[in-house]
């Protein structure tokens, strides 16, 4: 439970019209929440975008730009201007694009738009993974052994990896998505990764600054889903284990986690508490943390937004988090209580790619589609037969959720819906889900990170 109590409540004021600043399904899905609030909404779209159901759905509409990311959801001018010309008084940044941007919330505050998620400062805070460790290790969360901060040069970088003790992994202080990480085992491939990851992270992100740390040998990544209010109190949601990764790209989630015992649940809650209260966390977000074989755990990074696979935690506390987002950044105060997983629930990422072909990309138009039903199960999707998918943004096209009482019965509802799903024209990672769900390590719950290392698709 959270240490801080709560002052007396300001009377808050709900907003009347929310600007959605994404696309696809989480668009879609912010756009539902707020139409079961009474919140007016508007959709922004780029021009390869038209026909998506987030625009058919929302109040309004606005084009941004043509399909270039960076021409339209990424342009905080014309999402501004978008705002502004429909009167909307707050924006929902949703995942990716601009959601962990400092300069887009610092600008959304100038011009008296509530952002709903992390301040500026948070984010800046929070966003640089090596300030960030440092921020955690001020406040006694626990954080993997390491450098102090950005290593300045390829001589530091030396000095780091021998004291920390090889294997180490290499970072980009900006990255995310894999990019500029670098397994090292020997001082002898330490300066090759040290120049790729530097180049790499230069490409991604336009900065080349690293971090070192400890290589945790067959990790868990486990997260914890935490909601802040604006009187710096914070509550968990309990955990998501999202080890099942292809190059560091999550590919499904559960909660609860099969590797989870009752005694680390409450030390990674209470951990994950302290960590967003010590910065006064306002809004939703996730600590995430590795867990070695022992289960010891160690802070990773700190999502400053929703994350793509809130909804299994949503099934399993019986909360919209979309919904608590809105509340908080509208001034309401949260209650203070931590909760535990009462269901199990599993969520597969669909993606447009053929898993027989190194998972590479398939866009095209959707010919047929069949949506999976029946009890517990939950399909968020923006796509429908006849909708084109193109090459110009990320390849999820669904989130496939099962819930039920046990494991064992959410994964044998995730078999029947995988059997269920049908989409036709492109290929999609359906087959890849459905034998995953027959693998007896992941039946088993003996997974981690290393999973995929060795995945070899069978036959079609």
């Amino acid at each position: 439970m959270s240490s801080k109590k709560a002052p007396a409540a300001k009377q808050p004021t709900m907003f009347k019209k929310i600007l959605v600043a994404n696309r696809g399904e989480i668009a879609l899905r912010v756009i539902r929440t707020c139409r079961e609030m009474g919140i007016k909404t508007v959709a922004v779209y780029s021009t390869a975008d038209a026909e998506s159901l987030h625009v058919k759905f929302a109040d309004e509409a606005v084009c941004i730009g043509p399909p270039a990311s960076s021409e339209s959801y990424l342009k905080i001018a014309n999402i501004i201007a978008a705002a502004e010309i429909t009167n909307a008084d707050a924006i929902h940044p949703g995942y990716g694009f601009l959601s962990e941007n400092a300069k887009f919330s610092k600008i959304c505050e100038e011009h008296g738009i509530k952002f709903i998620g992390a301040s500026a400062e948070m984010i800046d805070r929070m966003g640089n993974k090596a300030s960030a460790k440092e921020t955690m290790r001020e406040a006694g969360v626990p954080c993997v052994p390491g450098s102090e901060g950005v290593i300045k040069d390829f001589e530091q970088c030396k000095k780091v990896a021998l004291e920390t003790g090889y294997p180490v992994m290499l970072k980009a202080s900006a990255g995310g998505g894999g990019k500029g990480m670098r397994a090292v085992w020997s001082p002898d491939n330490l300066q090759e990764a040290w120049e790729s990851a530097r180049q790499e992270s230069k490409a991604a992100f336009g900065n080349d600054e690293m971090y070192m740390e400890k290589l945790i040998e067959e990790p868990r990544h486990i997260e914890i889903q935490i909601i802040g209010d604006s009187t710096g109190r914070a509550c968990h949601l309990s955990e998501r284990d999202c080890s099942i990764q292809r190059r560091h790209q999550k590919l499904t989630e559960e909660t609860p986690s099969p590797f989870m015992t009752d005694a680390l649940r409450e030390a990674m809650g209470q951990a994950a508490i302290k960590a967003a209260e010590y910065i006064n966390y306002e809004g939703a977000g996730t600590v995430e943390f590795l867990v070695d074989k022992h289960r010891n755990f160690y802070f990773m990074e700190m999502n400053t937004r929703i994350q793509v696979e809130h909804p299994i935690t949503e099934q399993v506390v019986d909360h919209d988090l979309i919904r608590e987002q809105i509340m908080v950044a509208a001034g309401i105060l949260i209650s203070g209580k931590n909760y535990l997983p009462q269901l199990h629930s599993i969520e597969c990422r669909i993606n447009a790619e053929d898993p027989y072909n190194g998972f590479r990309p398939s866009p095209g138009r959707i010919t047929t589609l069949h949506a999976p039903g029946g009890h517990g199960v939950r399909l968020d999707t923006h796509v429908y037969a006849g909708y084109a998918i193109v090459p110009n943004y990320d390849s999820m096209i669904a989130k496939l959720i099962t819930t039920a009482q046990t494991r064992e019965e959410a994964i044998s509802k995730m078999k029947r819906a995988l059997d269920e799903f049908v989409i036709e024209g492109i290929k999609t990672t359906i087959p890849f889900h459905r034998q995953l769900m027959d693998h007896p390590d992941y039946v088993a719950g003996n997974y981690t990170t290393a999973f995929m290392n060795d995945w070899k698709m069978d036959d079609r």
